[in-house]
């Protein structure tokens, strides 16, 4: 492939290659930092980052305070924040993904702002209020994430109304990403509505008919992208950049511990499990023997659900809507913090272990960010 055309974000010209955000901790200051010193998109995902900090860990370990928990949390994001930007001395973007479905979302984005993040990811739910969120941060880039055109129009024209456009959207397929995905039901994430030839055309019909010309937002496609071939295909067929999570996640600068790495690199198709998330969403994930034990159990947990905030483990109600606290028989039954918590250490016996669908580019070698962006790009292949 030919060098590739650069994406403009944040009045930067950049690689088309955005490194997705992954939490618990599993994309932090590291992971982001490596990734935007190679000129590409390095994203922290910004949920729950005390993990990475034993004194804010210890602080709160035990405490039943959400304030306190929420401010420490908050100290975590700024701290790698800055640590990422350290790391990129100036090269590439620094972005922070923040899930709406985070009770706690609206003060993670202005610290996010504050620390000076380059641009806002938000997906698991319509980011409408983003543009009243960064009203003091002109210059950041907002960035929904969203899986089809209807919602990506939806968001556009109320952003519009408050005098601010997308610099990029990130199209994910929730037939092949990992962790929280972007589909009602189950049965639904391989819609043919989902396809990227499709919701890429259909996005810039939404662009024309909105007017946006020369301001249109970059489109970004997710999920199942993760070779040079894909690369090269999409980027000559709609898309302006590609998100890539997994492989990123177990690269050398991957900020989870190794264990979490090797979880994910040893795991074959036939292990991957689709299943219905603590908050309501399809959901993708290694089917571990912790996994797979929650599913035979799943019928009977849901049957025994009740509304009952002390069911919340850590009492910390991370996510605004639970189905463990609020007693939601259809969503998930267990606290998808300590799960990920548990993943992010590498305990294979406790964690859930979030992992997308495709075929991971070095097989089970385990290599670094620039590597892995050179292969993407150019398609070369580390020496063995």
């Amino acid at each position: 492939m030919n060098r590739p055309n650069s994406l403009r974000l944040a009045g930067r010209d950049l690689l088309p290659i955005v490194q997705g955000g992954m939490g618990v901790g599993v994309s932090a200051h590291r992971l982001a930092g490596a990734v935007a010193r190679q000129n590409a998109v390095g994203t922290i995902a910004s949920v729950d980052l005390r993990h990475h900090h034993p004194d804010l860990l210890e602080r709160t370990l035990r405490c039943r305070d959400r304030d306190l928990i929420d401010a420490a949390n908050r100290e975590a994001l700024d701290r790698e924040i800055r640590a990422a930007l350290a790391l990129a001395e100036g090269q590439g973007l620094v972005a922070v993904n923040v899930m709406k479905a985070v009770r706690d979302n609206a003060a993670l984005v202005r610290q996010a702002c504050d620390s000076g993040a380059h641009a806002i990811v938000m997906g698991a739910g319509l980011p409408m209020d983003l543009p009243e969120l960064t009203a003091d941060h002109p210059k950041v880039a907002l960035i929904p994430i969203l899986s089809e055109a209807r919602g990506v129009a939806a968001v556009l024209r109320k952003w519009l109304k408050k005098g601010r456009v997308a610099e990029a959207v990130v199209i994910e397929h929730p037939g092949h990403a990992g962790g929280h995905l972007g589909a009602a039901r189950i049965e639904d994430l391989h819609d043919a509505r989902f396809d990227f030839a499709r919701v890429l055309g259909d996005c810039l019909q939404v662009f024309r008919d909105l007017g946006l010309g020369k301001d249109a937002p970059r489109l970004i496609v997710a999920g199942g992208v993760g070779s040079h071939d894909q690369v090269r295909h999409w980027l000559s067929h709609g898309a302006d950049a590609v998100q890539v999570g997994t492989a990123f996640a177990v690269t050398q600068e991957g900020d989870a511990h190794e264990n979490f790495k090797r979880v994910l690199i040893d795991a074959e198709p036939e292990q991957m499990a689709e299943f219905v998330s603590v908050a309501g969403l399809p959901a993708r994930a290694v089917n571990t023997p912790w996994l797979a034990r929650y599913l035979k159990q799943e019928a009977a947990l849901q049957a025994g659900t009740r509304n009952d905030p002390r069911r919340c483990s850590q009492r910390m109600d991370c996510l605004s809507t639970c189905g463990l606290r609020d007693g939601i028989a259809r969503f998930g039954q267990f606290c998808i913090d300590l799960k990920l918590a548990a993943a992010l250490r590498g305990d294979v016996g406790r964690g859930l272990f979030f992992r997308g669908a495709l075929t991971l580019p070095f097989g089970k070698a385990m290599r670094s960010v620039r590597e892995l962006i050179d292969h993407l790009l150019y398609g070369t292949l580390p020496a063995a």
